[in-house]
């Protein structure tokens, strides 16, 4: 298989955020990658403006497709649930799990981000930095529990700095195949002890500073 002949699904989820997507979603709708690709944003039961934006930006932009997360009984499980809900309406058989506040700078990124990943993967975290998007790829989606259980551990609790975002583990997206990506948000929003996320800090800090980096950086001029 060659990854960079795959279409992708960008899947991002939004809660009342009307105006971050007006700034930002242009930027993923508008990137130049010939395989094809689609955005799919799930709205979380937003109050604000959000669904009459994507209204919108759907009249004018076909790889757009929105949906819409049902007002859920247990509200931190939200996320999770809107994510499940994206990927059911995916088309292809890779997916990237994004947020919107962390906009392409670039209309060439996506395909710079494919052709540089690593098709043994199963799994790859993107950290995005001023100076460009570093890639750090898993074989198995299960090496990276660690990572995604200390930063999916809230709901409402985004990172968006972008200063040691490597090293601490906040990635800013996920790429992986469709068919693990259930699997993945297994670790989404779990209650965590304060003992277990302090040793999930200290293995994901000692990993990614002394250990064997396999990681791949793109710039962006």
């Amino acid at each position: 298989m060659n990854i960079s002949k795959q279409g992708f699904s960008i899947i991002i989820t939004v809660y009342d955020q009307a105006h971050e997507l007006k700034e930002n979603l242009p930027a993923y709708l508008t990137q130049v990658y010939e395989p094809g690709y689609e955005v799919i944003v799930v709205d979380e039961t937003s109050t604000d403006d959000t669904p009459d934006v994507l209204k919108l930006y759907k009249q004018e932009y076909p790889n757009l497709y929105t949906t819409f997360l049902p007002k859920p009984n247990r509200l931190y499980t939200r996320r999770k649930m809107a994510f499940n809900i994206g990927l059911k309406a995916s088309k292809n058989e890779w997916v990237i799990l994004h947020n919107i506040n962390n906009k392409p700078t670039d209309e060439n990124e996506l395909q710079a981000i494919v052709e540089s990943l690593d098709e043994d993967a199963e799994l790859t975290f993107g950290y995005i930095s001023k100076k460009g998007i570093r890639l750090q790829p898993f074989a198995s989606y299960e090496d990276a529990c660690y990572h995604i259980l200390k930063a999916e551990r809230k709901l409402k609790h985004i990172y968006n700095r972008r200063v040691m975002n490597y090293t601490w583990g906040r990635y800013n997206f996920i790429i992986v195949r469709k068919d693990v990506s259930y699997d993945v948000l297994k670790y989404f929003e779990q209650k965590i002890s304060a003992t277990s996320l302090l040793g999930y800090r200290m293995r994901i800090l000692f990993k990614n500073l002394f250990g064997r980096s396999n990681t791949t950086f793109i710039k962006f001029e």
